[in-house]
């Protein structure tokens, strides 16, 4: 009986034996296909730059808004009824060009009554002239009481003050019948006519505007700069003389800052309610696309350079409130680098913390790769890298959360 149990046991074995060859042979080309498919997987192909650091200028950005060089309030200088409307609404007009014509007739007839007024005087001061020369002769040949040749000097001297007044009421007279026809001070763009023919409009502070007008070849732009930026940035390029503060400007439907200013005028004082100063640059308006009351977007450049550190927006991805990187270790590794970005540098970011020269950054294939993930790098030339940040790319607050990988 031992013997046939034996016998089973052997021949169990026997039987048994391929089969767990065949198993192990099984498994051991699965692993093997599972290590060459993993391999492939976390080898995904990347391009990096490796970063240096770069001269860049300070930057600061700032919102807005347009307001014209001159603007006029047109009000009337006389009383009287309107006349004539010598313009468009809208209309572009020069210094010197008739705005509104008021009734100059009571005007012109006030400018008779004064030119006659002058006639008369200088008649009066011919007329005494003459009799004090006369009592002059007679006094020196004792014909003539002295009190009667102080009375005709007396006499000589009204007259020749009321000819003063005769001229200053002529004057005044001409400059009123000059100001029935309302002119432009300045070449610009004047609004609607607020007051229109027929109606009758006063003097005064509280007389209704005309019109106003303002002026379109050059523009303002004034802006409000935080008390740290004025203290670090613009009152030590005002200051020096090595330093030059450029401006640049951009409207709300143009891309970047395509027009050049000048810096006109900082304020004399800080807004303590705010914590800002109001800073005003100067635009050229060729095109005429700048009308006062636009959004522009204001950049301020400042003449001293420092080296820093630029990478693409698309190497740029988005963890909560943080900001961060991919960097690619000697290994070909991806690690985690949370970074503190700055201004835009010809469509560069500055990475003002986080980042070391050197060190290889992936700028493409984001997307594609976790913390601690095996990749082949590309590396892109500097050159080639800012062609990728000018080309439109994924919006880096779009960019996946790797907080839990990072983790």
């Amino acid at each position: 009986m031992p013997t046939i149990l034996n016998r089973y046991t052997i021949a169990a074995a026997a039987i048994a034996m391929p089969v767990a060859i065949a198993m192990a042979i099984h498994w051991r080309t699965a692993e093997a296909d599972v290590t060459v498919l993993d391999s492939s997987v976390q080898a995904t192909a990347v391009d990096v730059v490796q970063i240096q650091p770069q001269p860049v200028s300070e930057l600061r950005e700032y919102s807005g808004r347009l307001e014209a060089v001159d603007y006029v309030t047109i009000r009337p200088q006389v009383s009287g009824t309107i006349e004539k409307v010598h313009f468009h609404d809208g209309a572009l007009v020069r210094a010197g060009d008739v705005l509104f014509t008021i009734d100059p007739r009571p005007y012109r007839a006030a400018v008779a009554r004064a030119e006659a007024a002058l006639s008369a005087a200088q008649a009066r001061v011919a007329y005494t002239a003459s009799e004090l020369a006369r009592a002059k002769r007679l006094l020196n040949s004792n014909a003539v009481a002295r009190k009667e040749f102080e009375e005709k000097r007396h006499a000589a001297r009204m007259a020749t003050a009321e000819l003063r007044g005769a001229e200053a009421e002529l004057a005044a007279a001409q400059l009123d019948l000059e100001h029935t026809q309302v002119l432009a001070p300045v070449n610009g763009k004047v609004s609607r006519a607020n007051v229109t023919e027929g109606n009758f409009v006063t003097t005064g502070g509280g007389s209704p505007a005309l019109t106003t007008l303002v002026s379109v070849d050059k523009m303002y732009a004034s802006f409000e700069v935080d008390e740290q930026s004025f203290l670090n940035f613009v009152q030590p390029a005002q200051m020096s003389s090595d330093a030059r503060t450029t401006v640049a400007m951009g409207l709300s439907n143009e891309q970047g800052f395509p027009r050049s200013g000048r810096l006109a005028s900082v304020d004399n004082q800080l807004d303590t309610a705010s914590g800002t100063i109001r800073l005003r640059a100067e635009f050229d308006n060729t095109d005429g696309n700048l009308v006062p009351g636009l959004y522009a977007r204001i950049r301020l450049t400042g003449g001293t350079t420092r080296p820093a550190v630029l990478i693409q927006e698309t190497a740029i991805g988005t963890d909560q409130d943080k900001r961060f990187v991919l960097v690619v270790d000697e290994q070909d590794r991806t690690a985690y680098r949370e970074v503190r970005l700055g201004a835009l540098q010809d469509g560069m970011r500055v990475v003002e913390t986080g980042l070391q020269p050197g060190e290889r950054v992936v700028i493409k294939g984001l997307q594609h790769v976790r913390p601690g993930d095996a990749v082949t790098p590309n590396p892109v030339q500097p050159a080639e890298s800012r062609q990728i940040a000018g080309s439109p790319s994924t919006d880096p607050n779009t960019s996946r959360s790797v907080a839990s990988n990072a983790s």
